[in-house]
């Protein structure tokens, strides 16, 4: 393939916890979320990408389409484009996942909050 790989392995912190970009490719980024105990991401959704969820560590609670669905370590789910979602992690254990970002225009600007308890919306 012919195309310049744009990661720097970099630790992004949020409020929520932190995330590293550890790899980047044609069409798709591939995150770990590091979700520290009672973080939650906002409510959102994505015009331009879609995701996939991979638990590596810790339990998540993920709302999707206004349904809650528990994912366990070593359980995975797909977040369509445009569809409204919240990754929250209301347990004690820190939260990390593995998030494969799909799609032709791969940036944080892609982000429509609809609610978020850090106020960035």
């Amino acid at each position: 393939m012919d195309f310049e790989k744009k990661y720097t392995n970099e630790l992004v912190t949020r409020p929520w916890g932190f995330y590293r970009n550890v790899d980047q490719g044609e069409g798709y980024l591939i995150k770990i979320l590091h979700v520290n105990p009672d973080g939650k991401l906002s409510v959102q959704s994505h015009n331009h990408r879609s995701e996939h969820w991979f638990v590596i560590k810790g339990s998540a609670k993920v709302i999707l389409h206004e349904k809650e669905i528990i994912l366990n370590t070593g359980e995975s789910l797909d977040i369509p484009l445009k569809a409204v979602h919240s990754l929250q992690n209301p347990y004690e254990q820190d939260l990390e996942v593995i998030e494969v970002q799909r799609g032709d225009i791969l940036s944080e600007d892609d982000i429509v909050r609809y609610s978020d308890i850090y106020g960035r919306v």
